[in-house]
């Protein structure tokens, strides 16, 4: 393991902590002083991703969580609630029965997510995935989630008047 800083290749390893897909850990190296974390996970069974076009490629972690970024450029979330989505991503689509996963699918998977953790990179991700047409589109798929936001606010409060 190199030093992401300086390229030595010796390093003392401070803090080992699991994960449920890894092991992280934190290193000290010998040369520059700096730390840094690796991280080490299973390889898994190769992936593919059927594409729109009917291309196939092998699923790709970065590629995912490059999006996700994206979507999420400039908003009010912590980089481990992002890391944790495509964490959950990657072990459901492991989790799958076949290798292969239409890239709908990853899609939908998504959109999912990020409507429960943040409205605008919903909105941002949609944008792009659904690749709408025009303003319409996209004003509709807004009204679309104002809609869903409402209807789940009230069946929260109706649960809680239950109570």
């Amino acid at each position: 393991m190199q030093c992401p800083y300086c390229g030595h290749s010796e390093n003392k390893v401070v803090d080992t902590r699991e994960a449920p897909d890894s092991i992280r850990r934190r290193r000290l190296c010998a040369n520059c002083g700096r730390r840094y974390t690796t991280y080490e996970r299973v390889a898994q069974i190769g992936l593919m991703v059927i594409k729109q076009d009917g291309r196939r490629e092998a699923f790709d972690r970065q590629k995912l969580l490059s999006g996700l970024l994206k979507a999420c450029a400039k908003r009010p979330i912590p980089m481990q609630a992002i890391e944790a989505i495509v964490d959950e991503i990657e072990m459901e689509l492991h989790a799958l029965p076949h290798s292969e996963v239409d890239s709908q699918q990853i899609g939908q998977m998504v959109m999912a997510r990020l409507r429960k953790l943040d409205d605008v990179a919903y909105v941002r991700f949609a944008s792009v995935y659904r690749r709408f047409a025009d303003l319409d589109a996209l004003a509709l798929e807004i009204q679309r989630l104002k809609e869903r936001k409402q209807r789940e606010a009230e069946e929260r409060l109706q649960v809680k008047m239950a109570l």
